[in-house]
């Protein structure tokens, strides 16, 4: 394990133990854009430890952060992006769908990825080149090999009452085609799921770059593929991708882009 996944790691740590603190016990709870996007004083609290410890050590390093929004370096080809809380709702609600997703870029691209759900106690790591593994025991993706077969997530957006390409049509097709679809509320924890073979497939749209970068490395670590959905390479500042066992990915792709009729 490199230096920088052991540094992400024990942030992650360190920034759980603030939301293990807050669990049941907020007194913030704050409405940005829409009154279904939620900020707690647990996320400030945990962002404020990601950020100082990230800062202290790796100075040189640019940030991007839900709630700091941008610390740019533009020498630096290396940018931490950072969700100190995602599955905020779920969090007020004390349903713990929730994580904290730490992920260092370099030149764009995963290097390394920390997704930690602190309620149930399950750290999820990846690097690039040395795969995936979630409490020290190493993931693999699902052998899934038929959407009929399998177990799928997904999500909405923010504006998903107000912007028509929401997602709605794309749920209905495949809850008929698959043996079902979730929507846990946290992508990170989604994505760390088709990694662990818990899920077979996932796409969303609306995304943010923290949402999902973590994830991405552990489920292309886990042997499992991610792309746009016109299946070229993923372009994580787009927010929409697809990702699935490999397996199923191609039929996956043509049900999400070809209309029911």
């Amino acid at each position: 394990m490199t230096d920088y996944l052991k540094h992400a790691t024990r942030i992650a740590q360190e920034a759980g133990e603030v939301l293990k603190k807050y669990w049941g016990k907020l007194n913030q709870i704050q409405e940005k854009t829409f009154s279904w996007d939620l900020v707690t004083e647990a996320d400030k609290e945990s962002e404020e430890v990601i950020l100082n410890e990230l800062k202290t050590r790796f100075p040189d390093h640019s940030i991007l952060s839900e709630e700091a929004g941008e610390y740019l370096l533009e020498e630096s080809p290396y940018c931490w992006v950072v969700d100190p809380l995602d599955g905020t709702t779920n969090y007020t609600h004390q349903y713990p769908f929730v994580s904290i997703s730490i992920a260092l870029l370099h030149k764009g691209s995963p290097l390394v990825g920390v997704v930690y759900n602190p309620i149930l106690e399950e750290l999820f790591q990846g690097e690039k080149g040395h795969g995936s593994q979630l409490n020290g025991t190493p993931l693999r993706v699902s052998s899934v090999d038929s959407l009929e077969k399998s177990l799928l997530s997904t999500g909405f957006a923010y504006d998903r009452k107000t912007n028509p390409d929401n997602n709605y049509a794309e749920f209905c097709r495949m809850t008929h085609i698959s043996q079902g679809v979730r929507r846990g509320g946290s992508a990170a924890i989604d994505l760390a799921y088709v990694a662990a073979g818990r899920l077979d497939g996932y796409w969303e749209k609306g995304l943010n770059p923290w949402d999902i970068a973590a994830g991405i490395l552990l489920i292309e670590e886990a042997g499992g593929k991610v792309t746009a959905y016109n299946g070229e390479p993923v372009d994580i500042p787009s927010g929409r991708l697809v990702v699935s066992n490999g397996a199923i990915h191609s039929e996956l792709l043509s049900h999400l882009t070809t209309p029911a009729e």
